[in-house]
């Protein structure tokens, strides 16, 4: 994958982003020259470097920081109140430093008594159709000697999923997501898509039962869907796993066919990763 496209995708771009609005912000301090075309550079970058990364924050957040930087710009002419502006600037942009770096820690897990996993997923998991290819779920069951209900299904949108886990008997106290991207990259709105992950999440949630799912890794500009499955995961207390876990994945040079879909070696790394997150909730008795 190529390191720009992984740099905005994994949301790693928004840290740079701000760092350089950040910087931007300092040099509009000074008044010589080479600061101030310094200044707009950073600024400029900034801002499509967030832009590009599809970071979800709420939009009173994107909405207040705009105003604020508006300001900025506005006494970038002017001596008066440019210090304090400056001062604003580095506040509410630090500010969204502080919303998003949660989302970039790996949520914990707590020990259930059963050994089995329900994996929901699309094409990721379910592979291809390869007799040949062991998929990640299959090498977790024989790997790690725990049941795994695999109902993972090639071309599943979340509201297929849906369907699917209704016509189904699920038993395990830990489910698994890895779904929404065929949602992502087709026809479905993000008001369908709220509607529907709303629904799945209501009929897995269960007393005793914790939900991970994978984040989605977004395309440029697609930040509702982003928004809507991390408020989605706050109502449902699902552990978010945040997108640069399975986009490093989908990144390494032989784990994908076709830069989606895992090659046996990306299967053995996606079991790899999947086992480091729920791992810890299996008792090794």
């Amino acid at each position: 994958m190529n390191p720009i496209v992984y740099h905005c995708a994994s949301g790693q771009a928004f840290f740079t982003g701000v760092t350089l609005v950040l910087l931007a912000a300092l040099l509009s301090l000074s008044e010589k020259r080479i600061a101030r075309r310094g200044m707009v550079l950073s600024l400029v970058i900034g801002v499509l470097a967030m832009a590009v990364s599809s970071t979800p924050l709420p939009w009173w957040f994107y909405g207040g920081a705009t105003l604020v930087t508006l300001f900025w710009l506005v006494t970038l002419f002017t001596q008066r109140w440019r210090k304090a502006a400056a001062e604003a600037m580095v506040g509410v942009w630090l500010l969204g430093l502080l919303l998003e770096v949660p989302y970039h820690l790996m949520p914990g897990v707590e020990t259930v008594s059963l050994r089995r996993l329900t994996v929901i997923g699309d094409s990721v998991t379910a592979g291809l159709g390869d007799s040949e290819t062991e998929t990640w779920p299959r090498i977790l069951a024989r790997e790690h000697e725990i049941a795994v209900q695999d109902l993972s299904h090639v071309g599943d949108t979340v509201v297929a999923a849906r369907k699917r886990v209704a016509a189904s008997q699920i038993d395990s106290q830990q489910v698994l997501l890895e779904i929404g991207g065929n949602d992502v990259l087709g026809s479905t709105t993000p008001v369908e898509f709220a509607t529907s992950l709303d629904s799945l999440l209501t009929e897995l949630t269960l007393p005793g039962r914790q939900l991970v799912m994978l984040e989605l890794p977004l395309p440029s500009f697609y930040h509702a869907f982003g928004r809507i499955q991390r408020r989605l995961a706050k109502k449902h207390d699902v552990r978010l796993v945040q997108k640069r876990v399975f986009l490093s994945i989908l990144a390494g040079g032989d784990t994908t066919l076709d830069s989606i879909h895992l090659s046996q070696a990306g299967q053995q790394k996606m079991a790899d990763v999947v086992w480091g997150i729920v791992g810890s909730g299996y008792s090794s008795d």
